[in-house]
């Protein structure tokens, strides 16, 4: 029997996982957007973040808002390579742009939610795996892995990368990690994640020229978008930084996001500064779990480069939730606990968090939702 058939059979029951906690979210929107006249088609796939996307994949580049304040937001600071695969879904089935998207991420959830599980299945074994895809399906902002959004297309890049470097298939692995340099600035972790990993290898007498290879290819994508924009911008290697600034995002070590929670502690909204506290407190004892789960220096090194930039950001604090999806190692902890579970037992808090994320979902999505 083919290898390729064998891997799919054996992380069948992962992706069905996945697919029904998703399938659970989009039921629990439609639901809610029967109540309270909305559109789920619209939320999903034409709305904040979305709609820059396909306009890019309509327009191509060049489009940007100046604000009052003088800030300038440029479709610049969106990486191309799902506007691009928007396009071509478009150019084969005549979809919209904005639902050539929700396919992209229907496409790449699945993806993602299978290399979560190889990873994991290499590490831990097969239960371990499914619980992974599942818990990573049933985060609380697990419905931007529905959206038209690049989340799930970039996990889908970064978890097979990764995987292509624990198992030693380092071509792959660099290739894959430039295709996620082409989709977030993040990126830049994945391709961390393979030079550390290479140069332990090196160090250990496993490197080859493949791994030189890998090593080379994979800043290519980012590589590449960065010096066009620059060339476009007539700013070099500073053009994508203004890019970037013109949304007021950068790397400030966390203090905006500090003084953001201050604010809210010392306002009538401190519950929700006592929550992000807890929150980001969660966040690091996780990865202080992946630390002590002695997870491979690769996992840690991508994952802790996704949570510095995601917390220490200083963009839009809203942000942030859904700039943590990536962050799929955070979950090996739980994934390994549930495993060790009672199949019942582990299903049953599995489907609550499913049941949990997709009203939530829900609510997010028509209120403030994720910017």
């Amino acid at each position: 029997m083919p290898v390729k058939d064998l891997a799919l059979r054996r992380a069948a029951p992962a992706l069905l996982a996945f697919a029904a906690v998703r399938l659970l979210g989009l039921a629990v929107l439609a639901g809610w957007g029967a109540v309270a006249d909305s559109s789920p088609h619209t939320l999903l796939s034409a709305r904040w973040d979305s709609l820059w996307y396909a306009r890019i994949a309509a327009e191509g580049y060049g489009y940007e808002i100046a604000l009052p304040n003088g800030d300038v937001h440029s479709n610049l600071a969106f990486f191309p390579l799902l506007p691009w695969l928007e396009r071509l879904i478009a150019a084969v089935t005549g979809l919209g742009y904005g639902s050539a998207g929700l396919v992209v991420s229907a496409l790449a959830g699945l993806a993602a939610a299978w290399g979560i599980f190889a990873v994991a299945d290499l590490l831990y074994g097969r239960r371990a795996g499914v619980c992974a895809a599942a818990a990573w399906a049933a985060l609380p902002v697990g419905i931007v892995q529905s959206m038209a959004y690049s989340e799930a297309l970039f996990t889908a890049l970064a978890a097979w990368s990764l995987y292509g470097v624990l198992r030693g298939h380092w071509i792959t692995a660099g290739l894959l990690a430039a295709g996620a340099g082409l989709t977030r600035p993040v990126g830049a972790a994945v391709v961390a994640a393979l030079w550390v990993a290479a140069v332990l290898a090196r160090r250990r007498g496993e490197a080859s020229w493949r791994t030189a290879v890998g090593a080379l290819l994979a800043p290519a994508g980012a590589a590449a978008y960065v010096l066009w924009v620059g060339a476009r911008t007539g700013e070099g290697l500073f053009g994508y930084l203004r890019v970037q600034g013109g949304w007021g995002n950068g790397f400030d070590g966390g203090l905006a996001f500090a003084r953001f929670i201050g604010g809210r502690l010392g306002s009538s909204a401190w519950p929700a500064g006592v929550g992000l506290i807890a929150g980001v407190l969660l966040v690091l004892w996780l990865y202080g779990l992946c630390v002590r789960q002695r997870q491979p220096v690769a996992l840690l090194v991508y994952c802790g480069i996704v949570v510095a930039l995601a917390l220490c950001a200083s963009g839009y604090f809203g942000s942030k939730p859904r700039l943590l999806l990536p962050a799929f190692p955070l979950l090996l902890p739980v994934a390994v606990a549930l495993s060790r579970w009672r199949t019942g037992r582990a299903a049953a808090v599995l489907g609550a968090a499913a049941v949990g994320a997709a009203v939530y979902g829900a609510f997010w999505l028509n209120g403030s939702g994720p910017p």
